[in-house]
């Protein structure tokens, strides 16, 4: 008989049918005994006459169970329950997978359990109600993007995942290349030079939902992987770029239920939120909203394009060999009014770029800016970093050999989808939201990476381990 969910069965009363998952809880009433199975769409009482069906099953065992659909009496009705108005009368059960006793519990939130045997037994962590939610808010969140960018003429694009080390703010994760001793690849901070040939390719308006990769200290809304939906668009304006994201975070975000504070998103400068917030990030919901789960987005414009090189800070200081390093993205250009300052590396300090970041309930959830197309605008901003002639070549020639052979004005933004699903869900930290995360430690869930390797791979790599003191 062809598998019903559970959902389905509200429709079915009188019907037979057969429900496969997995045991929620058994209650043995001696002769008979109730079953509660749950699948992906809900959970349902099963009434179970054989005593020896019930003794055979444990909570959280898989079954597939075949019976008659019958509505409850109306003082049987649990209304607490989206199926308590009907109960599976079983004809037949099947035991698929007997599970043992569980590690941790899945029934509750979870909370109370400590995060190393969450991760260990993630498999088993995701079945709690909780977080099978959130998984499918981001299904859903990024379904909503998708279709609203697809109906405004974006051509989805993969970009690689092996690419090549650059500068772009963070330290790289490396892999080695077997075919190229010695050499390495890196894995991609983001997506940002490759949209950027893809705008000098002519696609015009482009995403995709990237995975981003970064060696950064870890805290609980970022991580060292991260997925973005990543934006560029050509032949735009700043005004254009934030309009296009803004409406499309209003369509997706309403059509989910999700409540925002303002249809019209607010606009603060990077010195007037410093000013009044203290940071360039800010929570603007009042107590009532916060309690309603209200998301109050806005936007922060007017950054300074350089800043004073953090020597704490050895990304900064490999980057800022000067003593100036960018604040958000070497790629930006300036506003066309400092962009002569920009040439001649004058007044440094007072350039401000076409920066633009979007936050919401005090996170930062977004950050683009127009690019520099530019290849003398591109490389002033790395020659006010100290970088020389060879060391600009190195780095980002390809960049600069691109945007000779006519490159239109371009720009575009990357949206956090981890920190999003996380205010939407209303969670604290990011691991809530992702289905495998890395510990705070940095090791991955379930797998136990980072690991040693065998000795002969290194071998084959070329490569010798040298423990450090």
């Amino acid at each position: 008989m062809e598998r019903t969910f559970v959902a389905d069965t509200l429709q079915k009363i009188g019907e037979t049918v057969t429900l496969m998952g997995w045991v929620d809880n058994v209650r043995d009433m001696g002769k008979f005994g109730f079953i509660d199975l749950r699948d992906k769409t809900g959970k349902i009482q099963c009434f179970v006459g054989s005593k020896d069906d019930i003794q055979k099953v444990t909570v959280e065992s898989v079954v597939e169970i075949t019976g008659l659909v019958k509505a409850r009496p109306e003082k049987m009705v649990n209304a607490k329950v989206a199926t308590g108005t009907i109960e599976l009368e079983t004809q037949s059960l099947t035991l698929l997978n007997r599970a043992e006793a569980l590690p941790i519990p899945v029934a509750g939130d979870g909370y109370d359990i400590n995060e190393e045997s969450r991760l260990k037994y993630r498999y088993l962590d995701l079945r709690r109600e909780r977080l099978s939610k959130v998984l499918r808010t981001r299904s859903a969140l990024v379904r909503e993007f998708r279709e609203y960018l697809y109906k405004d003429g974006f051509t989805e694009v993969e970009t690689p995942i092996l690419t090549a080390s650059t500068k772009e703010g963070s330290r790289d994760f490396v892999v080695p290349s077997r075919m190229n001793p010695g050499k390495f690849y890196a894995l991609p901070q983001s997506p940002q030079q490759y949209k950027q040939l893809l705008m000098t390719a002519g696609v015009d308006r482009y995403f995709q939902i990237a995975r981003c990769i970064r060696d950064e200290n870890l805290r609980a809304d970022r991580g060292f992987e991260h997925t973005q939906l990543d934006v560029e668009m050509s032949f735009v304006n700043q005004e254009e770029i934030m309009t296009e994201i803004e409406n499309l975070i209003k369509t997706s975000i309403q059509k989910m239920g999700g409540k925002l504070k303002d249809q019209v998103f607010p606009r603060v400068t990077y010195a007037e939120s410093m000013e009044k917030y203290g940071a360039d990030k800010f929570d603007l919901r009042t107590e009532e909203e916060k309690a309603e789960g209200v998301l109050a987005f806005a936007w922060v414009v007017s950054f300074p394009f350089f800043k004073k090189v953090d020597k704490e800070d050895a990304a900064e200081v490999a980057d800022g060999k000067s003593g100036w390093t960018f604040t958000h993205n070497p790629f930006s250009s300036p506003i066309p009014e400092h962009i002569d300052w920009h040439l001649k590396g004058e007044n440094v300090e007072q350039i401000v770029t076409a920066q633009y970041d979007l936050v919401c309930n005090g996170f930062e959830v977004g950050g683009g800016s127009i690019r520099a197309h530019n290849p003398e605008v591109l490389r002033s901003t790395y020659k006010i970093m100290g970088y020389t002639d060879e060391m600009i070549e190195k780095g980002i020639g390809h960049m600069l050999e691109a945007f000779k052979y006519g490159t239109p004005p371009h720009g575009g933004i990357g949206l956090g989808i981890d920190r999003l699903v996380m205010l939407l869900c209303g969670e604290a930290s990011l691991k809530e939201t992702i289905a495998f995360p890395m510990s705070y430690t940095g090791r991955t869930a379930v797998m136990n990476g980072p690991s040693e390797l065998d000795p002969n791979f290194l071998k084959e790599l070329g490569l010798e381990v040298i423990k450090k003191n």
